[in-house]
């Protein structure tokens, strides 16, 4: 196996004290191998002194480079732990393929501000980024890499929380670093991205004939606020009572296909309607000719999304069993949502199988739909390692 993966996980209230039982656990999983990355996510006492528990993590597992922030809550060997104190922590031997980290922050010049440390992924197998949510502009950033590096996945999620002295919670080898973002790029490791955006679509598919940036004018040759609301009409019972959690809209990104899979949607919001022009304005810019559908969220369509996602990535990869996994869940999820606790860990684990798994609740969601790479809400993205 040229793939090798641990994850560590303490609830210890002591910072030190749970990085270090969380570390060794992976060290003595990981015995003979050298720790080329280390991925760690904190939540609770740990955000009093980060430096602590990052201290703790090196003395016990010496990894070559490590990334992480907090967050409310953390992922780790099959547990969700939405709150109190925790750390959760995953490494990773890769025997013939190179990560290199970096921190990508936002920097004045003359003219206003500029973004410096996003590296150029051209070429690479994919990358995790870990933004702070108030002192970097991920989605600007995720659009600059599209037009850079088109079809490169991106991975990740938004820190949910700040260190009690209200900086960034980003880690960066035995740093915290105090804004932007940290991440690490990968050469020459196959990562199967996976996003399940926790929505399903009803009624049918219709055509942007008019609009520009967020506003749609005319769906299929129709003021869109008619066109719309003829779908809605139309909907049975059961469809209806879907939609008492708020409707939402699905863009096909990619276009050129006839046959649009339930994935080929970007989920976003409708934002409004005016009855008086009839245009509708929803969360993301849109062009002529790309195909929508309405979609709906609701904890059953997002179970089921969510399994049948993990269900391809594992069919991707055939026989053998993937080495490991990194999970981003949105921190409206969870018993929330489901009403149990553990639903996403326990979904990845049905569906792919007890390995290796970190993770955290995040305040928005990275990963790629149609080829690219977008911030999303209400989803859980996974990035899955062949062996």
């Amino acid at each position: 196996m040229s793939v090798r993966i641990a994850c560590g996980l303490s609830t210890a209230s002591d910072p030190r004290a749970g990085a270090v039982q969380a570390a060794v656990e992976v060290a003595e999983q990981l015995a003979g191998s050298s720790i080329d990355l280390a991925v760690v996510f904190a939540c609770g006492a740990h955000l009093a002194a980060p430096e602590e528990t990052l201290e703790g993590i090196h003395d016990a597992l010496q990894p070559d480079v490590l990334i992480g922030c907090g967050a409310g809550g953390v992922v780790g060997n099959g547990r969700e732990i939405e709150g109190g104190t925790a750390v959760s922590v995953w490494a990773a031997a890769f025997e013939n393929g190179i990560v290199s980290t970096f921190h990508a922050e936002v920097t004045e010049v003359e003219d206003g501000v500029a973004i410096a440390g996003v590296p150029d992924l051209q070429g690479a197998g994919g990358a995790i980024l870990l933004p702070d949510p108030y002192s970097f502009p991920t989605d600007a950033v995720l659009a600059e890499l599209a037009q850079r590096s088109p079809g490169v996945p991106v991975l990740g999620g938004i820190s949910s929380v700040r260190t009690l002295r209200g900086q960034a919670a980003l880690f960066l080898g035995e740093r915290v670093v105090p804004g932007g973002a940290v991440g690490v790029r990968f050469d020459g490791i196959e990562l199967l991205p996976c996003v399940s955006q926790g929505a399903t679509p009803i009624g049918p598919e219709l055509t942007i004939t008019s609009g520009e940036g967020r506003l749609i004018k005319e769906l299929a040759g129709r003021p869109a606020l008619g066109a719309l609301r003829g779908v809605l009409d139309r909907l049975d019972d059961a469809e209806r009572e879907m939609l008492a959690e708020g409707m939402l809209l699905g863009i096909v990104v990619e276009r050129g296909q006839h046959d649009y899979q339930h994935g080929d949607f970007l989920v976003r919001s409708v934002l409004g309607g005016d009855p008086d022009t009839g245009t509708i304005a929803v969360g993301a810019t849109i062009e002529e000719g790309q195909v929508v559908r309405v979609h709906v969220r609701d904890a059953k369509s997002a179970d089921r999304d969510l399994h049948e996602a993990l269900a391809l990535r594992r069919q991707a990869l055939g026989r053998d069993a993937p080495a490991g996994a990194l999970m981003f869940t949105c921190n409206g999820r969870g018993r929330g949502m489901f009403g149990v606790r553990d639903h996403d860990a326990a979904a990845l684990a049905g569906e792919l199988g007890n390995v290796p798994t970190a993770g955290f609740f995040a305040a928005g969601e990275i990963g790629p739909v149609g080829g690219e790479n977008f911030l999303h809400g209400f989803t859980a993205t996974v990035a899955v390692f062949a062996s």
